[in-house]
């Protein structure tokens, strides 16, 4: 199948589509792919986009270069003197926050397609927290995390607080936002920040083995294998059970799951459609 190369509407952000796995790339390699406000529209829009097509079986976020992306624009604050990506009031900078970060960080996490994050190197303040939101991760071994809020005067932004609460525990997440210490590859592996650590020269190949194998995999299942895990997060055991009991029974009037259960009998690999 051919690749399929996608306007984004800027050069900040990379789009392609190969054999249902959609890779956006932030594409500011010069500034450790600091968030800029075309990437992040453009970000936004590719991920509306790719919720509702049903081209698109999983996404991967990465970067161009040797970083996956630095977060916000620092030297853009400094020259405007605040952080308020460049509105007029304080109500309307919040409400410009709040709408660009549910339509990135929040719709990776929503978005009912598995999402991946593929570091090639540092991921940074509201680019940790982009990373923190997808589904799994991936580093090179050289790559490493850092909340970096505390060292610009920062709280944090883009659910970074929460998605990492919700991986290493409160006390833990509290330390890495109060310290912003460096956290390399093998210690993220260790307190599970990511799912696998490999040699940089391999990252997007064993990326795109992990995308393939899920873009290959029963989308319908996955779907609600999602709402059930992110449910799960916030929701009590009852409401969990409940969720889980609906999804497995739907799930089981798919053709998928027919395959599934031939190919079984069969003794051979299913062939998944998605339907």
């Amino acid at each position: 199948m051919t690749v399929q190369n996608i306007d984004t509407g800027t050069n900040d952000l990379l789009a392609s589509l190969d054999a249902g796995v959609l890779t956006l790339t932030l594409n500011r390699p010069e500034a450790r792919n600091a968030m800029s406000g075309g990437m992040t529209a453009a970000l936004a829009a590719q991920l509306a986009s790719a919720e509702l097509d049903p081209a698109v079986k999983c996404l991967v976020l990465t970067g161009a270069g040797k970083g996956f992306c630095a977060g916000g624009d620092v030297k853009g604050m400094a020259t405007r003197g605040d952080g308020t990506v460049g509105d007029n009031t304080i109500d309307g900078a919040i409400h410009r926050q709040r709408v660009n970060q549910r339509a990135t960080a929040g719709k990776l996490f929503s978005m009912p397609k598995p999402t991946i994050a593929a570091l090639p190197g540092a991921a940074a303040g509201a680019g940790l927290s982009l990373a923190l939101a997808c589904d799994m991760r991936i580093m090179a071994s050289t790559a490493i995390l850092t909340t970096a809020f505390a060292r610009v005067g920062f709280s944090g932004d883009y659910g970074g607080t929460y998605f990492m609460t919700q991986l290493v525990g409160s006390a833990k997440a509290r330390e890495l936002y109060y310290l912003s210490d460096r956290v390399t590859a093998a210690e993220a592996l260790r307190l599970g920040l990511t799912n696998w650590v490999c040699e940089p020269g391999e990252l997007m190949e064993r990326t795109m083995e992990i995308a393939r194998r899920i873009a290959n995999g029963p989308t319908v299942a996955f779907r609600y294998m999602k709402e059930n895990l992110n449910r799960a997060m916030h929701g009590d055991v009852d409401d969990c059970l409940d969720l889980e009991a609906t999804h497995h029974v739907h799930c089981g009037q798919t053709a998928d799951h027919k395959e599934a259960a031939r190919a079984f009998v069969e003794k051979r690999e299913p062939v998944f459609h998605g339907r």
